[in-house]
């Protein structure tokens, strides 16, 4: 016979069902981590020192600092961000998840829109090509890891300012699938930046 609920007590609050990703799901962040990792390898490759620092303009970053942002916001994403979202779950009911991955997907890499990068994101003074394409790569294999061994992804679910800023307001809450999503975005974004300092008409020959 179970114990009666004390006269006063609060009733317990039930929590969320888990909502488990899907095959599908999963395999399309692992390739988009692939392709988006792929994207900045395969531009980035052969590239001289005056290539790597080349600046259209004084307030346009080189592709060595696109590279050094690109890797910070990876970490950022596998410390502090994935960090919080695990220790404070949240169910976030009715959560129009499926939306959310679409803009994460497809609005994110685009470069229609231009945010500026908040300090603690920005490249950093000295920069070292080689290395960060090592940690890169490591980065991504560190997010496939994740997004494979980390049960209740939709359940870990907090506000995102990035997905704030595109969505106008319009969705504020990115869950921890929602995240690995937009690492890969985010790389995607600034290897078409690289592409564009590539494209401009003083980049060095060699």
């Amino acid at each position: 016979m179970t114990a009666s609920v004390q006269a006063g007590a609060p009733e317990p609050i039930p929590s969320a069902p888990e909502q488990r990703l899907t095959e599908q799901e999963l395999e399309q962040a692992r390739l988009f981590l692939q392709q988006t990792r792929n994207a900045v390898v395969g531009a980035t490759k052969g590239l001289s020192e005056a290539q790597w620092r080349f600046k259209p303009t004084p307030d346009q970053w080189s592709i060595a600092e696109n590279l050094d942002h690109i890797v910070i916001v990876q970490e950022r994403v596998l410390g502090p961000i994935l960090t919080k979202l695990a220790s404070e779950p949240a169910s976030w009911a009715n959560r129009d998840y499926k939306a959310v991955d679409a803009i994460v997907i497809h609005q994110f890499p685009t470069r229609l829109a231009k945010f500026q990068a908040p300090e603690f994101i920005r490249p950093a003074d000295e920069i070292k090509p080689v290395e960060l394409l090592e940690r890169l790569k490591t980065n991504c294999i560190r997010l496939m890891d994740y997004l494979e061994a980390t049960p209740g992804l939709r359940q870990q679910a907090g506000e995102a300012a990035p997905l704030k800023a595109v969505s106008n307001g319009s969705y504020e809450v990115m869950d921890g699938y929602q995240w690995v999503l937009a690492a890969a975005a985010h790389t995607e974004r600034h290897a078409k930046q690289m592409l564009e300092v590539m494209a401009d008409d003083n980049f060095p020959v060699g």
